[in-house]
C-alpha cells in the first residue's frame, strides 16, 4: 500500500490536467477511509534527497507536473480583457483555473516536502488538495460552456514561485502562501463577483460564491499552522509574519483588504493594521503574481 508521501508525490507529478483531478480526489477518499498511513514509507527513494534549508529531507523545489498549456509568461506580458464580452469573461475564469491548479500542486508539495508534521497537518492539505482539485474541475467546465478550454489562454508563474522561495521551512510556507498570496483571492474575489453579476453571467459567479467560501477556510489552514510552528520555535506571530512580509516582499502589499473574510481566515486585529501599514508604505507598487487573476 503507498504512503501518504508516495501518493502526494504521484499526484504533484502527474501532468495531465484529468488525471492530476483523479488522482487527487480518489487519494483525498482513500486518506478519509484511512488507508495511507503518515509516516514509515517503505520507499524512501521516493522522498525528497536531503538538501539546504530546515531538516532533513527538504531539498530546492523543482516544477511540477503540468501539460504543455497554457503557455506561461511575465504578468506584465497577460492581456487585459474586459467582463463585457464572451472572451473576456472567458479569460478572467481560465486565470482562477489556472490559480486552481497551481493550488492542487502547491497543496500536495505542502504534504510531500515538509515531514514529521502532526498528522492534523497532513489532514489538512489533503483536504485542500481535494477542494482545490474540484474547483478545478468546475472552472474548467465552465471554460467548456463558453466554447474555451484550459489551455487557450496565457498563464503565469507567481504561484509556484513562491512555492520555490519557500520551500525550505514551513513556517515561511505558511505564512506566504496561504496568508498572503491565496488571501489575495478573499480581496480581490468578492468586486469579480459584482462586475459579474452586473455583466448578467449567474453561472460564474455561482462558482466564485463557491471558491470564496472555500478559500476562506483554506487560508484558516494557512493561519493556524503558521501559528502552530511560531509556537514550536517561540515566535511572536505578529513580529514574524511583519519580517517575512518585509523579507520576501520587500513589504508591499495592495489595498483595499476584505476584513471580515480575512478574520474568518485567522486574522488578528493587529495583523489586518499590519497589512494596512505595509499597504500604505507600498502604495502604487503592484502586488505580487498569486491569487488575484488581474
Amino acid at each position: 500500500m503507498n504512503s501518504l508521501f508516495e501518493t502526494a508525490a504521484r499526484c504533484l507529478a502527474e501532468p495531465d490536467p484529468d488525471a492530476k483531478v483523479r488522482c487527487t480526489r480518489e487519494a483525498a477518499a482513500r486518506h478519509r477511509a484511512g488507508e495511507r498511513r503518515f509516516h514509515g514509507d517503505p520507499d524512501r527513494a521516493s522522498s525528497p534527497p536531503p538538501g539546504e534549508g530546515q531538516g532533513e529531507g527538504i531539498s530546492p523545489i523543482g516544477d511540477p507536473g503540468r501539460p504543455a498549456r497554457p503557455p506561461l509568461v511575465a504578468p506584465r506580458d497577460l492581456p487585459k480583457r474586459g467582463f463585457h464580452t464572451v472572451a473576456g469573461r472567458a479569460a478572467l475564469i481560465h486565470a482562477v483555473a489556472h490559480i486552481e491548479f497551481n493550488a492542487i500542486n502547491l497543496a500536495w508539495d505542502a504534504v510531500y516536502r515538509f515531514r514529521d508534521l502532526p498528522p492534523a497537518y497532513y489532514d489538512d492539505w489533503v483536504r485542500v488538495a481535494d477542494e482545490e482539485a474540484y474547483h478545478f474541475t468546475l472552472l474548467r467546465a465552465r471554460l467548456r460552456e463558453l466554447g474555451h478550454d484550459y489551455g487557450d489562454f496565457p498563464a503565469h508563474d507567481g504561484l509556484w514561485q513562491m512555492a520555490r522561495d519557500t520551500a525550505h521551512d514551513p513556517l515561511v510556507r505558511m505564512a506566504l502562501v496561504p496568508r498572503v498570496l491565496e488571501a489575495r483571492g478573499l480581496d480581490v474575489t468578492p468586486g469579480m463577483i459584482a462586475r459579474l453579476r452586473a455583466a448578467g453571467d449567474s453561472d460564474t459567479v455561482a462558482l466564485l460564491e463557491i471558491i470564496l467560501r472555500d478559500e476562506i477556510g483554506h487560508v484558516e489552514i494557512g493561519s493556524r499552522w503558521f501559528r502552530f510552528l511560531c509556537g514550536e520555535r517561540g515566535l511572536a506571530p505578529d513580529s514574524t509574519f511583519r519580517a517575512l512580509v518585509e523579507q520576501y516582499l520587500k513589504g508591499q502589499l495592495k489595498a483595499p483588504f476584505h476584513r471580515e473574510a480575512r478574520r474568518q481566515a485567522g486574522f488578528s486585529e493587529s495583523e489586518l493594521l499590519l497589512l494596512d501599514e505595509l499597504a500604505g508604505s507600498g502604495e502604487g507598487a503592484p502586488f505580487p503574481p498569486g491569487r488575484g487573476p488581474g
